[in-house]
């Protein structure tokens, strides 16, 4: 089995991930109840999504992922391949929305598609991927998830020094997420209904 977290202090790659998950889709909700004619409200809500989105695609790519891959074999290799080509489509969207103005109407149109394809993708991980990583022998997700804590911590400090005038939206502190257990029994209620709407079409 894998080796997990041993105590809340030693918080494990699976379980940075699955809080990165909770903050972005916490950002989602807020967006989908935000005044979209509020076009400075939006932009911030967008580009602070943008910007988790961004550090979490990497962390997975230049360290879980890889790491995964190095114990993986069959089902386990196909999902991982499948999130690759998942952050492709993502960051295409994300793009789009960099060339935008908030005031485009077509800004919140390819938000709202990026929230529904990044709810897939985390539906698909933490349901499919997250329980099959777990189960594989030998790989240290304690140690994976130190690693993915510091490369956030240097790209978050990259991202600072390239910002030079303060502007851009920042992401809530790494590790940390507010939300409270109804805001997450809601937000499961939310991916649900995404399913059933899916399997009708």
């Amino acid at each position: 089995m894998a080796k997990t977290q041993g105590s809340a202090g030693e918080r494990n790659a699976i379980g940075l991930l699955a809080q990165d998950h909770k903050r972005v889709q916490k950002l989602f909700k807020d967006f989908e109840k935000s005044d979209h004619d509020d076009e400075e409200t939006v932009r911030e809500l967008v580009e602070t999504a943008c910007l988790e989105l961004q550090i979490h695609s990497m962390l997975e790519e230049e360290i879980f992922y890889p790491a995964v891959r190095m114990h993986a074999q069959g089902d386990v290799e196909d999902l991982l391949n499948e999130a690759e080509v998942e952050h492709e489509a993502v960051d295409e969207l994300m793009a789009k929305l960099r060339e935008l103005e908030a005031s485009d109407p077509m800004y919140c149109a390819y938000f709202s598609v990026l929230a529904e394809y990044v709810r897939h993708h985390v539906k698909e991980e933490e349901q499919e991927l997250f329980p099959k990583v777990e189960g594989l022998p030998n790989i240290d997700l304690r140690q994976i998830g130190e690693n993915m804590r510091v490369r956030r911590e240097e790209l978050f400090a990259e991202m600072e020094r390239q910002d030079g005038d303060g502007q851009a939206a920042q992401p809530a502190a790494a590790g940390e997420v507010a939300t409270s257990d109804a805001e997450d029994e809601e937000l499961e209620d939310e991916q649900e209904q995404l399913d059933i709407s899916r399997t009708r079409h």
